[in-house]
């Protein structure tokens, strides 16, 4: 914050205290002559003012927020770049709740952060507190039923862009992940009706009925000798490459839509993803727990025989 700003809200604050206390005090002070009068000579709508002073606890307890406000502008910080003599700090106060919070729950998080992640899912009280974790850091993106939406994936299925083992979901967690689609329409004819055939052809790969509707068998064969130029990232039969984060394009689980135009919008513009590092964010005792509680969302089976820690 400049001088001048910080001078500026100074003499706003000031102001105001001021004028505040002077409003008191000039409607606390009336002459002998105003005082003996029995009304103010206001009316309206047949009701009359009377002439009488302040009660003495409404008084008092103005006087209260004055003191009060000049106490807590020299304690705190409220007057430009004064910092109070306190020294309190927002940022301050949250590192020592979150202090305090690691000092009560650490014990804990070490606990289960012994226990292998295929193991933890058993834990039914693990899960509840990966899944409080989850909907604090995750579920923004990922939805509070992990369900994913266009463009987030799905943490339920068993639709994996970078794998969905234990050690890679702590990656993804830890690291973040960053993916990318390059437009692909100059590399396959660079026309509208070469990105129609790839795209049908695309659909066609989980969906073998596609070839059966109207033309689209022709299409698919003048698209299956270019999709070579896709296959470097999504392998030759479209099955994906999890070491690239490549979908696989076989298993009918769509991360942008699986209509005709979504795949033809891929095509020709590209997609990127980001998903954010939270290593910075959370403790490694912490993402081990999100993980387990994510592995546990398509492993459910695994987990049925419970376990208490």
């Amino acid at each position: 914050m400049s001088d001048f700003w910080s001078w500026f809200i100074i003499v706003i604050v000031v102001i105001n205290l001021l004028g505040c206390a002077g409003l008191l005090l000039w409607n606390n002070s009336i002459s002998a002559e105003e005082a003996a009068k029995e009304t103010t000579g206001h009316s309206f709508d047949g009701i009359v003012e009377r002439n009488s002073p302040l009660p003495r606890w409404w008084l008092g307890l103005f006087i209260g927020t004055l003191v009060f406000a000049c106490v807590y502008l020299v304690l705190y910080p409220g007057l430009g770049k004064f910092d109070g003599v306190l020294g309190w700090t927002s940022s301050g106060q949250y590192d020592s709740e979150v202090a305090l919070v690691e000092r009560q729950t650490g014990p804990l998080f070490e606990q289960y952060a012994q226990v292998p992640i295929e193991e933890l899912i058993r834990y039914p009280e693990a899960l509840a507190v990966g899944g409080r974790l989850f909907a604090n850091n995750c579920a923004i993106c990922h939805g509070s039923d992990a369900r994913g939406a266009k463009g987030y994936p799905n943490l339920t299925d068993d639709a994996w862009l970078y794998g969905g083992s234990p050690e890679q979901i702590v990656t993804s967690i830890t690291a973040g992940r960053q993916g990318a689609m390059p437009p692909m329409a100059a590399a396959i004819g660079n026309t509208d009706e070469a990105v129609r055939d790839m795209a049908i052809y695309v659909q066609s790969l989980s969906r073998p009925d596609v070839a059966n509707k109207g033309d689209n068998a022709a299409a698919i064969e003048r698209a299956k000798p270019r999709f070579m130029m896709c296959a470097a990232c999504h392998g030759p039969d479209g099955s994906g490459n999890q070491m690239l984060g490549a979908p696989n394009l076989t298993d009918n689980s769509w991360l942008y839509g699986p209509r005709l135009e979504d795949i033809e919008y891929g095509i020709k513009h590209g997609r990127s993803g980001h998903m954010p590092a939270h290593e910075s964010l959370l403790s490694k005792e912490r993402i081990h727990v999100i993980a387990a509680y994510v592995y546990n969302l398509s492993h459910r089976a695994d987990a049925d025989n419970t376990t208490t820690p």
